[in-house]
């Protein structure tokens, strides 16, 4: 698929998809005219990568970790360094108090909802 049907598959502007791209968090085909070429799986990259952005994960640790989010079972990760191994705890902790936030707010807000409607 052209990029411009990626962008409205993953509701994810296209100059964000080039910014990927140049991050390597993407790699397209080129066709013989030069347009990239998005396969399907590249939908669920997408979203992943936007979920993990979205979590606040820098895009330097999203291309380390990108061989693991196709099948973290599979995946023998040799080049994991110390740093990165900090970094990562780090995220996954802020994540772990953003998850308990949200989880304490939305049980409040069903709490309201069922007070209000009776």
């Amino acid at each position: 698929m052209r990029i411009g049907q990626l962008a409205e598959r993953t509701g994810v502007p296209t100059r964000l998809l080039r910014y990927y791209e140049e991050q390597e968090l993407l790699t397209p085909d080129r066709s013989s005219n030069g347009y990239r070429d998005y396969a399907e799986p590249l939908v669920d990259r997408v979203t992943q990568i936007r979920g993990l952005l979205d979590a606040g994960v820098p895009t330097k640790i999203i291309k380390q970790i990108l061989p693991c989010l196709d099948d973290p079972c599979t995946i023998h990760v040799t080049d994991a360094t110390p740093d990165l191994i900090v970094n990562l705890e780090r995220e996954r902790d802020q994540m772990d108090a953003r998850i308990s936030c949200l989880t304490r707010n939305r049980d409040a807000i069903n709490g309201y909802l069922d007070t209000v409607r009776g």
